[in-house]
């Protein structure tokens, strides 16, 4: 019988690639493109989503890290000084979220290779924020003297300093949160923002309530 001139393994003629092999090179020229886009893009997608010292992320961070310390630093009178158990419990409440949200605040910028402070003014990463810092202050934060007279309030009195002190604290933190929520494209720093807003707009309401019955006693 006489062998098939059309056999898969005929030898090709001079020069011409056989057709499984130009498969296995296309393949090949295919895998090394991919390996050096991968390699580029783990390079360069690392850089470009890491927040730069002079971002909005890292000035965020750093202005509510300090903004949330005083927070914590009033709470912690109110819930050492005062005899109204609900104020004991919101003033706890506050301390312990937002001691918590310091935590993942300085972590991410140690993630990012970042200073916890930084060299710029206070709200510099906020536009048209002019005005915004009294004194050093961030908006809604109190005064070295509101401090010295929460810290010597006793009953009544100190219970309708910590709840007016603290609402204003509130205000002037979602402001700035839902600011850097709008100016971020960092979704874990927007979730932060998103979870302060809602938290301290809750409290708010507390607040209020407290307020009035303090008042009222």
């Amino acid at each position: 019988m006489s062998s098939d001139t059309t056999s898969l393994d005929a030898a090709p003629a001079s020069g011409e690639v056989p057709a499984r092999h130009r498969f296995g090179y296309a393949a090949l020229a295919l895998l090394l493109a991919g390996i050096v886009l991968g390699a580029g893009i783990g390079l360069v997608v690392p850089r470009f989503r890491t927040p730069a010292d002079d971002s909005v992320e890292a000035g965020f961070l750093r202005d509510m890290s300090t903004h949330h310390a005083q927070a914590v630093e009033m709470a912690m009178e109110a819930h050492a000084d005062s005899i109204t158990p609900a104020i004991v419990t919101l003033s706890a409440d506050i301390a312990t979220t937002q001691q918590a949200q310091i935590g993942y605040m300085q972590a991410w910028l140690r993630d990012w290779d970042l200073s916890p402070t930084g060299g710029e003014q206070p709200m510099a990463w906020m536009p048209d924020a002019a005005g915004s810092v009294v004194d050093g202050l961030m908006p809604g934060m109190a005064t070295p003297e509101q401090l010295a007279s929460l810290r010597k309030a006793t009953g009544k009195d100190l219970d309708v300093q910590f709840l007016t002190l603290i609402r204003a604290h509130h205000l002037g933190g979602i402001h700035m949160a839902q600011e850097a929520e709008d100016l971020s494209d960092n979704k874990d720093v927007d979730w932060l923002a998103d979870s302060m807003v809602t938290a301290q707009q809750g409290e708010i309401q507390l607040i209020d309530d407290l307020l009035k019955q303090a008042q009222a006693g």
